[in-house]
């Protein structure tokens, strides 16, 4: 197998141009935008029949969501577009965007920590769709075009679902080139549009079935992945802060111990081995049992 490369689809999904979104200010009730986007899905040939729109704001907000989770990447018009943005983009303002140049570092919080990199590492709990790092990683499937699971709470439904769909249109432009399905370890890089990162990078994690044994195959594509995040990052001069998720330990069941051991020991090792412009790492972890995972391998 011979993945495509960034050279080879970086102008395709115009990587380096700014993605210009529209003002988040919209009209006073957001509801009408929301039905106006609901009722454009519904009348594409291939939408889902039946479908009564809901009189409860966030039963609309949901189905809206659930509809673009399974719709297949195709074009939409740029009215759409422009609501659709105009709507996530007043959403992440009420979310608010956490500044990542302004986090603690681990060296900081812990002087003592085994890890020469540490002043580059910040461990941070929360939503990283809020994160403003330059990119941010999403732990996603060998299709590589997003979660179809409607309102499903894994972290490329919600990454996707932040983003808008173009996010999918951009992945799917990718892979129609590449011909054959993401191999794991491996990453790709699009823009983020309506997240306040500029960049996502995609990379599938190991998938470990229930009551297996962790083999050390898995353990090396759990590495692999963030290597391959870091070496993509590593081509764009741009890229000074990235966000990674704890890869592949949601539904992919890698056990939360040895993920987050591998997660810091391999950034660790591979920024002091590498030529790099990369000044923060972001650890983000979602609950608080993750939390306590890195804090475990970072106070070692």
């Amino acid at each position: 197998m011979h993945p495509l490369l960034l050279k080879d689809y970086a102008s395709l999904i115009k990587l380096t141009e700014p993605y210009i979104s529209p003002s988040p200010i919209m009209e006073n009730n957001p509801e009408n935008i929301i039905d106006n986007l609901i009722t454009s899905l519904l009348r594409e040939p291939d939408a889902p029949a039946d479908i009564e729109i809901p009189d409860d704001y966030k039963a609309k907000r949901n189905l809206l969501r659930a509809l673009l989770n399974i719709r297949a990447p195709k074009p939409l018009k740029d009215e759409f577009f422009e609501k659709m943005d105009a709507l996530l983009q007043r959403e992440l303002n009420e979310k608010g965007i956490v500044d990542v140049v302004k986090l603690e570092s681990i060296a900081s919080m812990f002087p003592a920590n085994p890890f020469c990199q540490s002043d580059k590492f910040i461990l941070w709990q929360g939503d990283i769709t809020r994160l403003n790092a330059d990119a941010i990683v999403n732990a996603a499937n060998k299709q590589m075009l997003g979660c179809f699971q409607p309102l499903h709470a894994c972290i490329d439904n919600a990454i996707h679902s932040a983003a808008g769909p173009q996010l999918r249109e951009d992945c799917e432009m990718i892979m129609s080139v590449q011909g054959e399905l993401e191999e794991t370890g491996n990453a790709k890089m699009t823009r983020a549009y309506n997240l306040p990162s500029r960049y996502v990078l995609h990379t599938v994690g190991p998938i470990v079935p229930k009551g297996t044994t962790l083999t050390r195959q898995q353990m090396e594509e759990l590495a692999s992945c963030y290597i391959s995040c870091l070496e993509l990052a590593n081509e764009m001069e741009d890229i000074k802060t990235i966000a990674f998720c704890a890869i592949s330990t949601g539904v992919f069941g890698f056990p939360k111990t040895e993920a987050a051991h591998i997660a810091v020991k391999t950034v660790n090792h591979w920024l002091l081995d590498h030529p790099n412009h990369i000044e923060k790492i972001i650890f983000n972890v979602f609950s608080k049992e993750d939390y306590k995972e890195y804090l475990i391998v970072i106070t070692q």
